[in-house]
Order: structure tokens, then sequence, then C-alpha cells
């Protein structure tokens, strides 16, 4: 299934960060249950509509690794995979 978002959303997959400590010892994801801050865009939205008709450009594009805000996100269950649907306005960063 594809998923194709609407106006200025984006359909975001969290990454997790693979945590080890100062001695070594690896932390495994499940021991974070905090929300995800960071996610790889799967899909962009064509752009807000602005009042002129005419569409606000999107400066992410898929493939970027973004920060957004912490209870920003709605999650989304398809076939099986979870995803996060958040708005340009909730990205405060592209990783690079």
């Amino acid at each position: 299934m594809k998923l194709t978002p609407i106006n200025d959303h984006l359909i975001v997959k969290a990454v997790k960060a693979v945590q080890t400590t100062a001695s070594g010892i690896i932390i495994p994801d499940t021991a974070d249950k905090e929300r995800p801050e960071r996610g790889e865009v799967i899909a962009v939205g064509p752009g807000r509509e602005l009042e002129n008709g005419n569409r606000s450009s999107m400066p992410v594009s898929v493939g970027q690794i973004v920060l957004f805000k912490k209870y920003a996100p709605d999650e989304i269950k398809v076939e099986g995979e979870e995803f996060l649907v958040i708005t340009l306005s909730d990205v405060m960063a592209i990783v690079e």
C-alpha cells in the first residue's frame, strides 16, 4: 500500500538510535519507552495551499532524516508497519 500525504504533512518512519554507555554497554531500544524525536521521511505532501491558490514549497524530501517535536506526530499502522504523520511546522531540523 502506498501512502500519499496531503497538504503539508509528512509520513515518517521512526529511527531509533543505538545507545552505548561510556564503558561499551549497549542499551537496547526496548529500554527506551519515550516517543521518538527523529525519523526518516517516507513520503512528502505537495505543500500547504496558500490564499492565492498556489502551494508552498516543501523543504524536506524523501530519504532525509528529520528532528521533530516529541509529542507532535500521530501514530498509524499500515500493513503491520508503524509510521508517524507530522506537519511541516512540527519539523525542527533536517539531520545532515
